[in-house]
C-alpha cells in the first residue's frame, strides 16, 4: 500500500504479485478492491498495480473534474514514477476509459490494452441509462446508504463526507457528450475491447469499436492473416452484465490471454 504524488495528485495504489506489470484500474464509485474476487488470477503469474483512481477508494478528490483525460494523465505519471516498462494496462468500466486514454495520449508507456465495459461514444449506452445517469448527484446520496458503493466509501475515503461531492462530480462527468472514434481508429497499442452480452451498451457498439481496430471486416484466414493487422481482439462475454464484469472469472481469463507475449 502506497501514495505517489504525480500529475498534482496523491494517488493511493497497491503492488500485488510478481511478474510483468500489469495496471489494473477500477470502475466508478470503486476502488481496487472492486477485483477482489479476480485479482489473485490477475496477480498469478504478473506484478499488478492496482491504483484508486481521483476521489474513489483512499485517493482523495482534487480540485479538477473527474475527466478520464485527466485520470489517463495520472496513470500515465504514475508508470513514470514507478520505473515501468511499457506495463499492460486493463480497464473496466471507467477505468475502461482511463485505459483508452493511456494509450491514447501515451502510447509509448503501454504494452497491450485491455478495456471492458467502456463505450466510446455516449449515445451508444441505452437511452434508460442515461436517465439513470442524470439523476447522479449530491442529492442522491442519502439513497445510496447502506449501498456497498457507500460503504465503501465510508470505510476507506480520506474524506467520508466527500461522498455527495464525488456524486455530483460523477454526474457532471456522465452528462457531457464524448465521442473517441477517431483516436480508437489511430490506436497503435495492440488492443482487446471486452464487454458482456447483457452491458451497458449493446453488443454491436463493441464490435462497432472493434471494426475500427480493423477487425471484424473479413474472414481470419487459415494462418490468422486476415485478422486485425494491429493485433486486435474481441470478446463478448456470455452471460455478464456491466455490474458483474469485474467478477466475473470469464474477465481475467480472457484477458490475460490476449495479454500473453505474442
Amino acid at each position: 500500500m502506497s501514495y505517489a504524488d504525480v500529475n498534482g495528485i496523491n494517488l493511493y495504489y497497491e503492488t500485488h504479485g510478481e511478474g510483468r506489470p500489469l495496471v489494473l484500474l477500477h470502475g466508478g464509485l470503486g476502488s481496487g478492491e472492486m477485483f477482489a474476487a479476480n485479482l489473485p488470477a490477475f496477480a498469478a503469474n504478473r506484478q499488478v498495480i492496482l491504483p484508486d483512481l481521483q476521489g474513489h477508494g483512499r485517493t482523495a478528490d482534487v480540485d479538477r473534474p473527474l475527466d478520464i483525460r485527466l485520470m489517463g494523465d495520472d496513470i500515465a505519471a504514475l508508470i513514470d514514477h514507478l520505473g515501468l516498462d511499457r506495463p499492460d494496462v486493463v480497464g473496466y468500466s471507467l477505468g475502461g476509459g482511463v485505459a483508452m486514454q493511456v494509450a491514447f495520449n501515451h502510447p509509448e508507456k503501454v504494452g497491450r490494452l485491455v478495456s471492458a465495459s467502456a463505450g466510446i461514444r455516449r449515445d451508444a449506452t441505452y437511452p434508460e441509462i442515461l436517465g439513470q445517469q442524470g439523476q447522479v448527484n449530491a442529492a442522491a446520496a442519502e439513497f445510496m446508504k447502506e449501498t456497498p458503493m457507500w460503504e465503501l466509501y465510508q470505510r476507506v475515503a480520506p474524506r467520508p463526507e466527500d461522498f455527495p461531492r464525488l456524486l455530483d462530480k460523477i454526474g457532471e462527468a456522465m452528462a457531457k457528450d464524448f465521442d473517441f472514434t477517431e483516436q480508437v481508429r489511430a490506436l497503435s497499442v495492440p488492443t482487446m475491447i471486452v464487454a458482456g452480452d447483457a452491458d451497458m451498451c449493446p453488443p454491436s457498439h463493441f464490435v462497432e469499436v472493434f471494426k475500427l481496430l480493423d477487425g471484424g471486416l473479413r474472414d481470419g484466414g487459415w494462418m490468422g492473416e486476415g485478422r486485425s493487422a494491429g493485433g486486435h481482439a474481441l470478446a463478448i462475454l456470455p452471460g455478464v452484465t456491466h455490474y458483474a464484469m469485474a467478477d466475473s472469472p470469464l474477465f481475467p481469463a480472457v484477458a490475460l490471454d490476449f495479454l500473453k507475449e505474442k
